[in-house]
């Protein structure tokens, strides 16, 4: 197997440099997603050789979307999809444990407003207690409607009749996206944002490689590898189409899009630290009002998409259904001047064979792993939650189809991610630097960086920007306030307060256009909402 020598995040000339010297590579992965950096990591630590190309940033796409919920999935449990649930369940125990300081548990409450609920959902989420077994985060509980308001301040209590209360996790997945990067990354995998691949490479109708190039440069890069992996989300059609053309065969999509909107308003409309879940509104949907990081997000919405925008805009009706199934539940009705930001995320729905483009809502949540006859091997579907299992499957199929020789088992089960390391004793010690939880252990590296005591916001250190920059793959103003921090996420138009001087800080760190202008424009569109 071939040994690659990984340079730091920090400097990508370097980066590239090793990208160009490569030779053939055991896995080349298209795509730094949830799916694509797990299978990274599962890979580089049975000491394959690994290369990963992502065309923007990592957790660009869908990845940075979730409703940050790691958890069994309590809808699931009502289709009756016992098998997704388990393992669900079991991974988040899993995430918990390997990434404490980005993942922790979460309260929920689901208010009862008739009689019959608290029983009925009671009942369901015992049995959401007992597939979690020794894994479970805390009993499930019966509410009297005094308890449930205490819980929940901020509900309607007009009405109350009681509510159950159970437990989840919740997380930060672009952090964790990026987390995943850099673990990966100090195992030997080389992993470039920023650079897209734009061809694969074929020899006697098989997959072979890729092509590629650095977005910053347009400089080509060819990468060649025993095994390519198509982790691209709802994109994966797109390079499916290109590998069935080079070989001549037709590729029917396998991907059916769905979409979900997320408003964020301010903490004021559920000021405690439980969850509230809403199992099914008029429609038949679920609604999330999550407490996250000083804001509440409000959502989600499952409506089917097939224009696949990088920023996909939400539709009035979602917007509409939000705030007016919010106002319901919440004392203080939320209205559209209350929306901090609004983003919205496109699910990676596997399509089966017989669906013809109905309701997104009973497509298949479960990853699939297919590999096409030139051995192009294609991931898509699942959740974050599970993302560690659908990394096994990808390499386990590989195996199977002769694309890699035969591995050690797994070590992802309980490798520690960066960061987690000491984690007890980081978070203890930094307690009094706010935003600093998030770096774990290596908060001590973020604390010798210049301008730790310069903030840029409340929890926002010039000393994070640069160690976004340095060593978290970071190049430019989006990168960082949408996704090394959050800001775009909870608060738009702090986040345009804070991008001139963010640029400024990114180009000196990076030498490079920081898109300032661009994230300009994308901050009027995490504002706008449609009518």
């Amino acid at each position: 197997m071939t040994t690659l020598v990984t340079p730091p995040p920090s400097n990508r000339t370097q980066l590239l440099a090793a990208l160009a010297s490569v030779g053939q590579v055991d896995l080349a992965i298209i795509g730094g997603g949830a799916s694509g950096l797990g299978v990274a990591l599962d890979a580089a630590l049975r000491g394959l050789s690994v290369v990963l190309l992502e065309s923007h940033d990592f957790a660009k796409g869908t990845s940075s979307r979730a409703t940050k919920l790691v958890h069994g999935g309590v809808r699931y449990l009502a289709q009756g999809n016992i098998a997704l649930v388990r393992e669900a369940l079991h991974e988040r125990t899993t995430l918990l444990h390997n990434a404490p300081h980005l993942a922790r548990p979460l309260p929920f409450v689901m208010p009862s407003y008739k009689c019959w609920e608290t029983p009925f959902y009671g009942v369901g989420l015992k049995m959401y207690d007992a597939l979690a077994g020794k894994a479970g985060l805390g009993s499930t509980q019966f509410l009297s409607a005094s308890q449930a308001g205490q819980c929940l301040p901020g509900v309607k209590t007009q009405g109350l009749k009681g509510g159950v209360k159970y437990w989840d996790g919740q997380f930060d997945d672009a952090r964790l996206a990026v987390t995943l990067a850099r673990t990966a990354a100090s195992q030997g995998a080389l992993l470039l944002n920023y650079c897209p691949v734009t061809g694969l490479v074929h020899q006697d109708g098989k997959v072979a490689g890729v092509e590629c190039e650095d977005a910053e440069t347009g400089t080509p890069y060819t990468v060649l590898a025993k095994c390519v992996v198509n982790a691209t989300g709802v994109w994966v059609d797109q390079i499916r189409q290109k590998d069935g053309a080079a070989i001549g065969r037709d590729t029917q999509a396998m991907v059916s899009p769905s979409q979900g909107v997320h408003l964020v308003v301010d903490k004021e409309f559920l000021p405690g630290d439980h969850a509230l879940l809403v199992p099914k509104t008029q429609d038949g949907r679920v609604l999330f009002a999550v407490p996250w990081l000083g804001k509440v997000i409000l959502g989600t919405t499952d409506t089917p998409r097939q224009d696949l925008s990088r920023e996909p805009d939400a539709f009035a009706e979602e917007v509409a259904f939000i705030l007016g199934e919010a106002g319901k539940y919440l004392d203080r009705a939320p209205q559209r001047s209350d929306v901090r930001s609004i983003w919205v995320g496109l699910r990676p729905l596997v399509r089966p064979p017989e669906n013809e483009g109905g309701a997104t809502k009973k497509i298949s949540r479960e990853h699939i792993v297919l590999v096409s006859p030139s051995g192009l091997v294609t991931v898509t579907g699942g959740k974050w939650t599970t993302y560690r299992a659908m990394a096994e499957d990808v390499l386990e199929k590989c195996v199977q189809n002769g694309l890699l020789p035969r591995l050690p088992p797994s070590e992802t089960s309980d490798f520690l991610l960066l960061g987690a390391q000491e984690n007890g004793q980081a978070r203890t010690s930094m307690a009094t630097v706010p935003g600093l939880d998030a770096y774990g252990s290596e908060a001590k590296c973020v604390l010798t960086l210049p301008g730790n005591e310069t903030l840029l916001a409340p929890g926002l250190s010039v000393a994070m920007l640069r160690f976004a920059a340095r060593y978290e793959y970071a190049r430019t103003v989006e990168d960082f306030l949408a996704r090394r921090s959050r800001i775009l996420f909870l608060d738009a138009r702090l986040a345009a307060s804070l991008a001139p001087a963010v640029a400024a800080l990114m180009q000196e760190e990076t030498g490079v256009d920081p898109q300032l202008d661009a994230f300009l424009r994308l901050t009027k569109q995490y504002l706008r909402l449609p009518s």
